[in-house]
């Protein structure tokens, strides 16, 4: 994968600087989800309990986290692990001398956790880390007895280099919250996975509900711009007590309401297996959104 090349028009949207796929690095046969939303959401919550649930209906299972903070997988593992970026400077980069069991681990019931890691601040490309990892694990054929791939990816941001995991990308999923910043921010995460379509495979899957007891704002939204919800987790103390305790949900006390919620992550792992159909969704522009949100 490229670092950057210089701006062109007409690719990935018209006049922009983006970090283009090599065709060698695809993925392959495994189904590949890329997961966005506005930091703080519970991306990387939803990404591993759906990692499990896939693992429960008899998956193999990777969940890739594209986070600096390499905090995507630790429920999964019960500690942080080190990233891809961090083994590759100890070895200077020399890809060759790395095994496998330096930067990949198995989580939760065989789910195999890599965190990419991140650049550091100011001076580089997400996105070149993003296509080193991916490089990596074919590498070492680590993707060829993986049936579903989980990009978790850095907050709401939209620039080329974080957006790098919807070039692998078979369906793209946006977590959002019944509330204003997190809907403003999925419009622009729709539109950043609209363009990437225009040249890659990844579509628009739908939306996952989180940390809402209601969604009649994220349905409003999805009506006027053709998006969909697949999945509805409502703010349950049980998932927050879930990441102190390190663990997913399906290893907490199951009572009614987690119950509820793990059988609703095992739906919804059995919907984006089968196929979810890909949604020709519209973004709206900034000003019109911010007057399409609120109450009178």
């Amino acid at each position: 994968m490229a670092l950057l090349d210089p701006p062109t028009r007409g690719l990935d949207g018209e006049g922009s600087v983006q970090v283009k796929l090599d065709p060698s690095d695809r993925i392959g046969t495994a189904k590949v989800i890329a997961v966005y939303g506005k930091g703080g959401i519970g991306k990387s919550t939803t990404s591993s309990n759906l990692s499990a649930a896939f693992s429960m209906l008899g998956k193999r299972v990777l969940q890739i986290g594209c986070d600096p903070k390499h905090d995507s997988t630790f429920t999964l593992t019960k500690k942080l692990m080190p990233t891809v970026i961090d083994v590759l400077e100890t070895v200077e980069f020399h890809s060759e001398e790395l095994r496998p069991e330096d930067y990949m681990f198995e989580g939760f019931n065989g789910v195999m956790c890599v965190e990419a890691g991140g650049p550091p601040a100011g001076t580089g490309c997400g996105g070149y880390v993003v296509g080193q990892t991916v490089k990596l694990l074919k590498q070492h054929h680590l993707l060829e007895e993986t049936d579903i791939v989980i990009f978790d990816v850095l907050g709401d941001v939209v620039c080329g280099g974080f957006a790098a995991p919807l070039q692998h990308a078979e369906r793209a999923v946006v977590v959002a919250a019944n509330d204003f910043d997190s809907i403003f921010a999925m419009n622009r995460i729709v539109a950043a996975i609209g363009a990437k379509a225009k040249n890659y495979d990844v579509r628009m899957a739908g939306v996952i509900a989180n940390r809402s007891a209601a969604t009649d704002e994220i349905d409003r939204f999805n009506a006027a711009t053709g998006l969909k919800r697949l999945a509805h987790f409502p703010d349950l103390d049980a998932i927050r007590r879930s990441r102190l305790k390190k663990c997913t949900l399906f290893e907490m006390e199951q009572t009614p309401e987690v119950e509820a919620a793990c059988n609703e992550y095992k739906r919804l792992a059995a919907t984006l297996w089968a196929g979810a159909p890909a949604l020709d969704a519209k973004p709206m522009k900034d000003r019109d959104i911010f007057e399409f949100l609120g109450f009178e």
